[in-house]
């Protein structure tokens, strides 16, 4: 949720890239908790002197805080939000959702840019982590019995998974079609229709302007 230019100087500052997943779901926390933040919207071939020396790592989100304290891990970012205010319950399970994104990360993650970014290697590596992608996909499908990925209700797993399952589905959407996971299918689009994501992924001119 962002701020009105008169409390901009009160607001913590979240430097932000719109298609990036890990920003996304930080977005959508943030959204969903109400929470006033500066956004600031960076190009990271050109990253801001200012973002990087609050995080020299270079990556979004970063999250400053008024005091000074930094937040630079998009879980943390969307923990931190829903801490202060959690309307939906995403906390719930929160342990169990650590979990998931934790191995999100080790698992899905590398598969899915190994796929996406197929220029950096071969057809075959290619081809063996859309292979394998879809197998971590399908496991997703079966999770989805219960509606959402750790049971009937939406929490912190489905928010901070579903940024990377777009990215997936977007890259050949003709292929993910193919795949036949209609929960999966559902699921995402629940997300992608939603006032929030439209919300969170407006366009902004980038900062500083």
């Amino acid at each position: 949720m962002e701020t009105s230019p008169s409390s901009l100087r009160q607001a913590p500052i979240l430097y932000s890239f719109r298609r990036c997943p890990y920003a996304i779901r930080a977005r959508m926390a943030v959204d969903a908790a109400g929470t006033a933040v500066e956004l600031r919207e960076v190009l990271l071939r050109n990253k801001p002197q200012a973002m990087l020396e609050a995080s020299p790592k270079g990556t979004v989100p970063v999250l400053v805080l008024p005091g000074g304290a930094v937040i630079d891990q998009s879980l943390d970012v969307m923990i931190w939000a829903l801490r202060s205010a959690d309307p939906e319950n995403w906390l719930a399970n929160e342990t169990e959702s650590v979990a998931w994104l934790d191995e999100l990360d080790r698992e899905f993650k590398p598969r899915l840019d190994g796929y996406k970014y197929a220029h950096r290697g071969t057809p075959a590596q290619e081809r063996r982590c859309r292979e394998e992608a879809v197998v971590l996909l399908r496991q997703f499908e079966q999770r989805l019995g219960h509606r959402h990925l750790l049971g009937a209700d939406r929490t912190l797993a489905d928010v901070g998974t579903f940024p990377f399952v777009r990215q997936f589905a977007h890259h050949d959407r003709d292929f993910f079609a193919s795949l036949g996971l209609s929960r999966l299918e559902d699921w995402l689009e629940g997300f992608l229709s939603s006032q929030r994501f439209a919300r969170v992924m407006l366009k902004r001119e980038l900062w500083p302007g």
